[in-house]
């Protein structure tokens, strides 16, 4: 017999252990990227290959994690999301045996592009799975935490393998990342359940092999621009914008396209993309510049140069969710700006010290530096996704997941490239080893201050626009408004669009309607059953209303919250005024509660509500709406409302599972209260 108290399925319980494993996988992901870099050395010897060969090891893996972005998305909602990360990181496993064991510099390839396939999948699918369990107030928190997990990987994978190459070999490096695999593998089989809706989505062919060849021309054609001649990048660089333009020409015209463009289509998500590209491209040529000139310039080992970068990343992980929780509260108008304002000053005074001989100077100064990036890049990305809804949020994520890809590259290949090119250059022109080394350093720190300083311009664009779309919406709600009073004006009895649906009285089938209330019927309700208590006339909401229409409902009606219903009239979600609370808390961090907007001024409540009218009440209703069954005993709805702490609970109609009314704590009080009354108090005034 199954229990009358019902939960749609949910990991809220689980909600710490999965942010855990996401960012560890986010961590692995980026940490691969730089951690076989330090190795290239003895790689060489060991395979007798160039350099030019060894650098495929990084930019082949780069590419191949690129290309395999998109496809986790459909991956995402095809299987289940345990199945489907226990795979992903297994492959990552083993690529790394095989790397362990490699005989010959192409099989070592062979198993780099294997980790380099789970970190493409990797890299959003911890990301979508940090959105799906994160509350809206601690969104900006968790991302935080997952931008300094992806922040931390590449700097600390110098440091670490630095530390292990003074006392192993290189094959080392490859059995610890395969075990750092096989220990987030097994956390994942333990605490991850399914968060996504799965469905079966196809991958559409071409669309993979064009996006492939788009990122691998372009990405290779600046790859080889500092290292080539100009044909050799030109040429592949013009295959990929071609792809490019054929790729998205094509999503546009499929039914179900790699990648949905929708996203593209919000400015400020726009904008956010392009600001994490800056942060991460900020991080990624200073991790491979500041080594590279403290070993050839200042005769530091390969140890001493990464401890050189050790305080700042420490500091970063550590305030990476502080970050995040300011956001949540204070909103990014000015630290992120701030951000890369500290990030162009700090690194400017780099350049200027490294002409000296101080390492401790150097380091200090670097330290906020890249700690500053821990306010721009989880910020923005929180800031780019919270503009998408629940249905281009997967995409949205997709996207920011293939910009860490592009931007590694960009950065790492544009940094080294201005670096050799500069130095080259001055050597050439008579200048001594020491002033060439240094000139090309200065280049990159001068290429990193420009992406700030371009940063710093379009965060300002960003909260510009959102400015700019809040004040459409407030219009368009104005208008909205307008033609509901007239229409109210016009037939007291007509029922705005916007209104709730009332289930006992505007039921658009009356059939259905007595259907759904025949077990209900006066007369037939067993007084021990939820049926007795329950309120009949409920007021629903519509999934395509807007939040600032469901309060316009509450206040109107007189209620806090109220169940939602999608167009077959199912149960869906509920909404409370809670819940807009805690969302207004977060958006508009001026705001500790309504009656900051009643006695503050005027202009955040115009944005505020300007916001709400934009936000389909899905976007911030529970959906995992806990309901009990009409017949189901009063003991039960007492079980039901304390074990979950809520207020009311939908009641359905087991048969058919249609919402029939609703029960509440203040209900099941009233019935106790009047029991006790009826039987105590007329015996207690009784005369003797």
């Amino acid at each position: 017999m199954t229990s009358p108290v019902h939960s749609r399925p949910h990991a809220s319980e689980r909600v710490g252990p999965m942010i855990a494993v996401a960012a560890a996988a986010a961590f692995l992901a980026t940490f691969n990227e730089t951690f076989l870099n330090v190795a290239f050395t003895p790689i060489m010897a060991d395979f007798g290959v160039t350099v030019n060969t060894v650098q495929w090891l990084t930019t082949a893996y780069l590419l191949v994690a690129a290309v395999f972005v998109p496809v986790a998305n459909v991956l995402y909602h095809r299987f289940p999301t345990r199945s489907l990360f226990v795979s992903v990181v297994a492959v990552m496993v083993i690529g790394s045996v095989i790397g362990a064991f490699a005989p010959s510099f192409s099989v070592l390839l062979i198993g780099r592009l294997l980790q380099a396939i789970g970190t493409g999948l990797l890299t959003p699918i911890g990301m979508n799975i940090t959105l799906a369990v994160s509350s809206r107030e601690k969104l900006g928190m968790n991302m935080g935490i997952m931008a300094a997990m992806t922040t931390l990987g590449p700097s600390l994978a110098i440091v670490l393998s630095g530390a292990l190459l003074t006392v192993a070999p290189w094959t080392t490096l490859m059995w610890v990342f395969g075990g750092l695999c096989l220990i987030v593998l097994i956390a994942g089989a333990l605490v991850l359940r399914t968060v996504a809706e799965l469905g079966r989505p196809r991958l559409d062919t071409l669309s993979f092999l064009l996006v492939a060849v788009a990122l691998i021309g372009i990405l290779y054609g600046v790859t080889a621009a500092f290292g080539g001649s100009a044909l050799w990048a030109a040429v592949p660089g013009a295959i990929g914008l071609l792809a490019l333009w054929a790729f998205i020409a094509r999503q546009r015209r499929i039914e179900h396209p790699l990648l949905d463009l929708r996203p593209f289509s919000s400015t400020p998500f726009v904008l956010g993309v392009v600001m994490t590209m800056l942060g991460l491209v900020f991080v990624f040529a200073m991790n491979v510049v500041i080594p590279l000139f403290l070993q050839a310039a200042r005769d530091v080992p390969p140890m001493g140069a990464s401890l050189t970068l050790a305080p700042g990343i420490l500091l970063t992980v550590a305030l990476g969710p502080v970050a995040g929780r300011l956001f949540d509260r204070h909103g990014g108008r000015w630290s992120i700006p701030l951000g890369f304002l500290v990030m162009a000053v700090f690194v400017s005074l780099v350049g200027l010290a490294a002409g000296q001989t101080s390492l401790v100077v150097f380091g200090a100064l670097y330290a906020p530096a890249v700690l500053a990036t821990a306010f721009v890049i989880g910020p923005v990305q929180t800031f780019a996704l919270s503009h998408l809804d629940r249905e281009t949020s997967p995409h949205g994520v997709t996207v920011v997941s293939t910009s860490f890809q592009i931007a590694g590259c960009v950065g790492t290949s544009l940094a080294a490239g201005v670096y050799g090119a500069l130095s080259a250059a001055r050597l050439e022109s008579g200048g001594s080893e020491l002033s060439s080394l240094l000139l090309g350093f200065r280049g990159s720190v001068a290429l990193v201050v420009a992406t700030s300083v371009i940063g710093i311009v379009l965060a300002f664009l960003a909260y510009r626009s959102v400015r700019r779309d809040r004040a459409d919406q407030a219009g368009r709600s104005d208008q909205g408004d307008s033609a509901v009073d007239t229409a109210g004006d016009t037939d007291p009895g007509a029922a705005s669009a916007g209104d709730s649906t009332d289930l006992s009285a505007t039921s658009a089938d009356p059939g259905e309607r007595s259907a759904a209330s025949a077990n209900i019927t006066v007369g037939m309700i067993d007084p021990t059953t939820v049926a007795a208590i329950m309120k009949s006339e409920v007021f629903a909401l519509s999934a395509d209303q807007s939040v600032l229409e469901a309060l316009r409902t509450f206040t109107e009606r007189g209620i806090s919250g109220a169940p939602v219903l999608d167009a077959d009239g199912d149960l869906v979600g509920f909404l409370s005024d809670g819940d807009v609370m805690r969302y207004l808390s977060a958006a508009h961090p001026s705001s500790t509660s309504i009656y900051s907007f009643a006695i503050g001024p005027e202009e955040d409540l115009n944005q505020a509500m300007a916001d709400l009218a934009d936000l389909d009440v899905m976007r911030l209703a529970t959906q995992e709406v806990v309901t009990i069954d009409v017949d189901a005993s009063i003991a039960d709805a007492v079980a039901a409302l304390s074990d979950a702490k809520l207020k009311k609970v939908p009641v359905v109609d087991g048969a058919g599972g249609r919402m029939v009314g609703i029960v509440s704590r203040s209900a099941i009080n009233r019935m106790a209260v009047a029991g006790y009354l009826r039987e105590r108090v007329p015996a207690a005034s009784a005369p003797a």
